[in-house]
């Protein structure tokens, strides 16, 4: 069957063809603006498509455009949601519709990847942790400014502080590495305070899975992570798998 798997996030555009044997292809980074986004699938996508299963976190206005462009290429289009329960994974918020459907589809792939018990950091625009058990039970999280969003927050406020730029070290002497050094800082801070809490939880160090954009900048200080760059669209092939047999 001819189908795509599309993660539409806050900042990034993602897409990859689904194998005959349930898992995401390569996948593709396209332009994530409302005017180049339906050029953009064009350009890499077949002239006809069976299915095209979507997550998305996007503001309206580009999910509408990508939802159109893929309408006009589509037989059918499936939209995925957060569920309170997938084969294993039990989502620990009372409303799942309140979980953003990008960590549900992260904490599904995490499971089934089999690393055990988990704490996993999606670094967008925001950054996001999640724990996850051995048995597949969700146990909650948190949600943070990411560093590139910290920055450009502080650029907004504050013009002559750099949106971009700096190396991460202990003490900077100037002012990128300061704000590289800090916003990062904070992040990798948040990481590894919920990794002790979860240490504490547990009675055992969960593996930390890093997915997302920002996850290189991260990844550096944290040697003992491992990161996934297609974690959402392994979690939507899988939900694609049984979406489709249904």
């Amino acid at each position: 069957m001819n189908a795509w798997l599309f993660d539409l996030g806050n900042t990034r555009l993602k897409c990859a063809p689904l194998g005959a044997d349930g898992r995401a292809g390569a996948a593709i980074a396209l332009p994530h603006r409302e005017e180049d986004v339906a050029e953009a699938l064009a350009q890499v996508l077949p002239e006809r498509i069976e299915v095209a299963y979507i997550a998305s976190v996007a503001g309206p206005g580009l999910r509408v455009a990508v939802l159109d462009a893929l309408t006009a290429r589509s037989r059918r289009i499936a939209v995925a949601r957060t569920q309170a329960r997938f084969g294993a994974v039990r989502i620990a918020y009372a409303d799942p519709r309140k979980l953003g459907v990008d960590r549900f589809l992260a904490l599904l792939a995490t499971h089934a990847r089999g690393a055990g018990a988990a704490l996993v950091c999606g670094v967008g625009t925001a950054l996001t942790v999640d724990l996850i058990d051995h048995d597949g039970r969700h146990l909650g999280g948190r949600i943070a400014p990411s560093p590139a969003l910290m920055r450009e927050v502080l650029h907004a406020r504050a013009p002559q502080l750099p949106a971009s730029g700096g190396d991460y070290v202990d003490f900077a002497v100037d002012t990128e590495d300061a704000l590289a050094s800090g916003c990062d800082g904070a992040a990798l801070a948040l990481i590894e305070r919920s990794l002790d809490a979860a240490r504490e939880r547990l009675g055992q160090a969960p593996q930390l899975i890093l997915h997302g954009g920002g996850a290189d900048a991260l990844a550096a200080q944290l040697p003992n992570a491992t990161q996934v760059a297609t974690l959402v669209l392994e979690g939507l092939a899988l939900w694609a798998g049984v979406e489709g047999a249904a």
